[in-house]
């Protein structure tokens, strides 16, 4: 089922053991009771084993091999032989698996194309049907397609959330706006289908942060216009710009400005853009979320203000 790297790095005792240790390897060290029997461990081999510290229980029937300390992508593969033949990783799980959202903490999430019983740990999706197109492997590891990872998500995620999931797979080029829509299509009548499709109706979305898509939406919002977005302006490139004004927006996340070095290096871009003739406003989080309104009048008023536009 699966073909993964996995370095098990205890030689086994028995033959059978060594023939684990093989299975363990192409499963980043995950191993079933299923697989076990096969082998020919009995059950009292596999309860020993347990009580030795050689077999750790993840899930009901399923083993971690040599120890519990297991990477992400080792509990995601559990968690699929866990719930079974047909199991596929998906929604929030495949999205971190494919690195179009940070990996939560909470239940892995499988979907499978039949009722099964509930599992600790694993939030279980039960579909009628999967179609082949939507199942993928990544990492070896049984998965949905990224569109169809993002449809799932639309039925989970805020607008915005879902609005940068989508953006993150198409700068990753993972998928396309019309194999989105084309998804979107195939599912309609589902609620998750229209969500989607209103995440794609403005376009591709072409910002690199979550402050930048906020910053838009208060652009939107407040009926201001629409300005051009990741553009070159100098040899540098700006947040937004409000060309027919010479107007630079530029937004600064904590994360990425509020180092010196950050700040040396905005205040240097500031003084270029300026000498070429462009006036800049600097936005911070709490202005863009937080004083909308008040946000909104002072781009309003430095448009209106601007040499450019008299």
């Amino acid at each position: 089922m699966f073909d993964l790297p996995f370095n098990y790095s205890e030689e086994g005792r028995t033959p059978r053991d060594r023939a684990l240790a093989e299975v363990a390897g192409r499963q980043y060290g995950i191993a079933t009771t299923t697989q076990l029997r096969s082998l020919g461990f009995t059950w009292r081999d596999i309860a020993y084993r347990v009580r030795q510290g050689r077999l750790h229980p993840i899930h009901r029937g399923v083993y971690a091999v040599g120890h519990r300390h297991l990477p992400d992508d080792a509990r995601f593969v559990a968690a699929v032989l866990a719930v079974g033949p047909g199991a596929t990783l998906s929604h929030a799980s495949t999205a971190a698996l494919w690195g179009i959202r940070p990996r939560g903490r909470g239940s892995i999430d499988v979907t499978v194309a039949r009722r099964v019983k509930p599992r600790r740990g694993i939030r279980i999706h039960a579909v009628r049907a999967l179609a082949p197109s939507d199942v993928t492997r990544h990492k070896g590891i049984p998965v949905t397609t990224p569109a169809r990872t993002l449809l799932d998500l639309a039925d989970v995620l805020p607008r915005r959330a879902l609005a940068r999931a989508v953006h993150e797979a198409e700068v990753q080029r993972l998928v396309t706006h019309e194999a989105l829509r084309l998804q979107a299509e195939q599912t309609r009548g589902r609620r998750a289908a229209t969500l989607l499709a209103t995440a794609l109706a403005d376009g591709p979305a072409p910002t690199r942060s979550e402050l930048e898509d906020r910053a838009l939406a208060l652009f939107r919002e407040q009926g201001l216009p629409k300005p051009q977005i990741n553009v070159h302006v100098a040899g540098i490139e700006i947040d937004f710009l409000f060309s027919f004004a010479r107007l630079i927006v530029e937004v600064d996340g904590a994360r990425y400005h509020d180092t010196p070095f950050a700040r040396r290096n905005d205040a240097y871009k500031q003084a270029r853009l300026e000498a070429a003739g462009y006036q800049v406003i600097r936005l911070t989080w709490d202005q863009v979320t937080r004083r909308p309104e008040q946000t909104a009048a002072r781009i309003n008023r430095a448009l209106a203000t601007s040499p450019s536009v008299r």
